[in-house]
């Protein structure tokens, strides 16, 4: 009976892992049915410039729309500030600029020194999600430092941060107004970790999908009702209000996502604390 009970027991945990795998594998399939785009140097920098506007344009329609929707306008963290498309116009240019002269030798070069291999079988579901979970976990550990480091001393700052911080009211198109030095710095933080952790392709993507989503959120200057630090609970995660708060006073509120360093270092600072308006 024991036997029989021990080998149910397996078999369950079995067909789970198994419905767990199926449960990515269309979607793995999808992507690897594309595997001469996947697999073409030019792909990293169209996948990461096509993403990085693909979030931004939301938030590029809200800055239009609640302007003229004072429903929307509510959601706005500085409601005095809106950027005009001569603000938004350099971020884009420099976003390409950086795209095609930065990013595509870099991923060129990682493309023809370690060319990408796409396995048959997609990863269990659980696994991505841990796996996601702790290169975000990572990457907020590690930007946190640079960051912190870059506001402590003052060559740093000016010479290499100072860029990012051109615009006291953040908006989507800021996310990577910055240095080429901090491009470089956090595109390895972000590149390092799953190499680290081992992790399949498709959560490599799905990692880099979710990491620029909420940089890009975080710069957005709107909390709206389902933004990220509204869905986690015990105030463990930050969010647009947070980082915000930021680029208005720039001696806190270091860490990009998450609260606890900031806590721990004694450089968190609570967002009702300053008036925005």
């Amino acid at each position: 009976m024991n036997c029989s009970l021990s080998h149910r027991v397996l078999l369950s945990s079995a067909m789970e892992a198994q419905r767990d795998r199926l449960c990515l594998q269309s979607l793995w399939d999808f992507v690897t049915a594309k595997e001469p785009l996947i697999k073409s140097p030019f792909f990293p920098v169209l996948f990461s410039f096509t993403a990085y506007m693909a979030f931004c344009l939301p938030y590029i329609a809200l800055d239009f729309l609640s302007i003229r929707l004072p429903d929307l306008r509510k959601y706005k963290i500085q409601p005095q500030n809106y950027p005009s498309i001569g603000m938004m116009v350099p971020c884009i240019i420099q976003s390409v600029y950086h795209h095609v002269v930065l990013i595509f030798p870099v991923t060129f070069l990682h493309w023809y020194w370690r060319p990408m291999n796409l396995p048959v079988i997609a990863p269990e579901l659980p696994e991505v999600l841990l796996q996601v979970a702790v290169c975000l976990l990572l990457f907020d550990f590690e930007y946190f430092l640079w960051h912190l480091l870059h506001h402590k001393v003052p060559w740093l700052y000016k010479t290499f941060h100072k860029v990012h911080h051109k615009h006291v009211s953040t908006f989507a198109l800021t996310t990577q107004y910055s240095s080429v030095w901090e491009l470089l710095s956090l595109g390895f933080f972000a590149a390092i970790n799953p190499l680290l952790l081992g992790c399949h392709p498709l959560t490599e993507m799905i990692f880099f999908l979710v990491n620029i989503g909420l940089s890009v959120e975080d710069h957005s200057g709107y909390d709206l009702p389902w933004s990220t630090h509204r869905l986690v609970p015990f105030g463990l995660y930050g969010g647009a209000p947070h980082h915000d708060l930021h680029h208005l006073k720039f001696k806190s509120n270091y860490a990009p996502y998450f609260t606890h360093w900031d806590k721990l270092f004694g450089t968190f600072m609570e967002t009702g604390m300053v008036p925005f308006a």
